[in-house]
């Protein structure tokens, strides 16, 4: 269940969003087209003195090349693939970033205690949506929207207090960086768990919250 993307082959592939060999723009296009997911362009990285810099300027930058390049980024999301295309058009190394909180949400737990629900749901015959594993190690699963109002309680009734878990709900207001945006010379972003037909059915955060909340508190 949770090999990246480069195990997984068969006819499925010519279905769903490349991770290596295409451009920027087609990937986002594909999101737009096959997962009918909301996209929009971020910041980009740039070459200064032999070094990958992220295009907002700050040296500093947390996330190179990987986080909004505008303030009003949530007006600029489509899930068009015609204004997506023309996006990428005018910056073709732009980052992918797709907008939380309207066709899906995502629930983001660090790396260690991801593979480790994944194990957990691979044993507990769960369906999963799609996951993706970042370069600050971390891992996002793809839920239902909604995910990060009921989260809170959802956590309290296994016995946690949210506050005591790397348990993050990703929703309204919020973004992940898709694959193949890459975090300066961090490396880029991957599927654990890449779209495929079988999983454009998203889960609701609550069929996913036990083996998550389980793997974070082994994690702590």
């Amino acid at each position: 269940m949770f090999c990246v993307e480069e195990t997984i082959a068969g006819t499925e592939a010519a279905q769903i969003p490349k991770q290596r060999g295409e451009s920027l723009l087609e990937t986002a296009v594909r999101y737009a087209e096959e997962r009918h997911w909301d996209v929009f362009p971020g910041t980009w990285l740039e070459p200064v003195d032999g070094v990958q810099r992220c295009s907002c300027g700050d040296p500093a930058c947390a996330a190179p090349g990987a986080h909004p390049s505008r303030e009003d980024w949530a007006t600029q999301a489509t899930g068009s693939a015609t204004v997506a295309r023309r996006m990428w058009q005018k910056q073709p190394t732009a980052s992918i970033l797709l907008p939380t909180g309207r066709t899906f949400d995502a629930i983001s737990v660090t790396e260690t205690a991801g593979f480790l629900a994944l194990a957990r749901m691979e044993r507990m015959e769960l369906t999963l949506g799609p996951v993706t594993l970042t370069p600050d190690r971390r891992m996002q699963f793809f839920v239902l929207p909604g995910a990060s109002v009921k989260l809170p309680d959802l956590v309290r009734k296994l016995g946690w207090t949210p506050s005591s878990l790397d348990l993050v709900a990703l929703g309204e207001g919020a973004y992940v960086a898709a694959p193949p945006t890459r975090y300066g010379s961090s490396g880029a972003v991957q599927w654990a768990c890449r779209p495929t037909p079988a999983n454009r059915w998203l889960p609701d955060a609550e069929e996913l919250i036990s083996p998550l909340a389980y793997a974070c508190g082994r994690d702590r």
